[in-house]
């Protein structure tokens, strides 16, 4: 039985983990599209933290939460807060939608509270704009309140993150992943070689060089490679001018001797 409860266990903790991996599964989207369940999911890196941003004027706070209650209020995915303490629901992540760019997640939420005497007092909704930028930090910021018309009403809200990045694979050449190999393998080979003859042989100053005999010698080796295929170093005997004549250097003849021509 006990053996039993200690398999069991770890099989719900990993359900659990499985259910609960995404906290933008919290997010109730309108039309339950894949699309946008997908594009929700770019913005899991977000999730679990407010941001805020003070409007014109800074007479209100403006507290935005990616599927999570936003200032602690049940369900409300943006709010603005008074500087009396007062907060009014701008949107609810219950009722979500999403768009997806190349760079870019367009976040709707809907369902907030009632304007009081215009627009038509629809409710309020929010559009926040999340896009992609080389900044690290985070950076939220009202754009504007469009609420001069008698319907379709909204706030727009803008925030930049490296997190919404798409990820651009590296393409290396076949040459650039050789030369690393390579590089790879001379820093092993000279950084094993140097501790095997600095703590093994006991080698001191640039005799800790691993093959430090050979390398010492290739500027030697490589000249005498050189001049024996670049080079004869046999006899050089000129061809003989004509034919049949001997190329061994004739000795000294002797002196003819004339004497006896003369009159005596």
């Amino acid at each position: 039985m006990l053996l039993s409860l200690r398999i069991i266990t770890p099989l719900f903790v990993l359900l659990a983990g499985v259910q609960a991996e995404f906290v933008t599964n919290k997010c109730n989207l309108i039309s339950q599209s894949d699309s946008e369940r997908k594009a929700l999911q770019l913005l899991e890196p977000l999730t679990n933290q407010n941001f805020t941003a003070k409007g014109p004027g800074e007479e209100y706070l403006y507290i935005f939460q990616v599927c999570g209650d936003a200032g602690g209020i049940k369900d409300a995915g943006l709010v603005q807060q008074s500087k009396g303490g007062k907060h009014v629901r701008i949107g609810n992540y219950t009722k979500t939608r999403a768009i997806r760019g190349s760079d870019w997640v367009l976040l709707f939420y809907e369902g907030g509270e009632n304007y009081e005497s215009h627009c038509s007092k629809e409710p309020r909704r929010a559009m926040i704009m999340i896009s992609c930028s080389t900044s690290t930090k985070n950076e939220f910021s009202v754009v504007l309140e469009d609420n001069q018309k008698d319907q379709d009403c909204y706030y727009l809200f803008e925030l930049d993150s490296n997190l919404v990045c798409p990820v651009i694979p590296s393409k290396l050449s076949s040459g650039s992943i050789i030369l690393i190999i390579v590089f790879c393998c001379l820093a092993v080979y000279l950084t094993g070689g140097f501790l095997y003859q600095r703590l093994v042989v006991g080698a001191k100053g640039v005799e800790q060089f691993p093959n430090y005999a050979f390398w010492s010698e290739i500027g030697h080796l490589s000249a005498d490679g050189c001049d024996f295929v670049c080079r004869s170093r046999g006899n050089r005997e000129e061809a003989p001018t004509y034919r049949g004549v001997g190329t061994e250097p004739l000795g000294e003849e002797p002196e003819e001797r004339d004497d006896h021509l003369l009159p005596m």
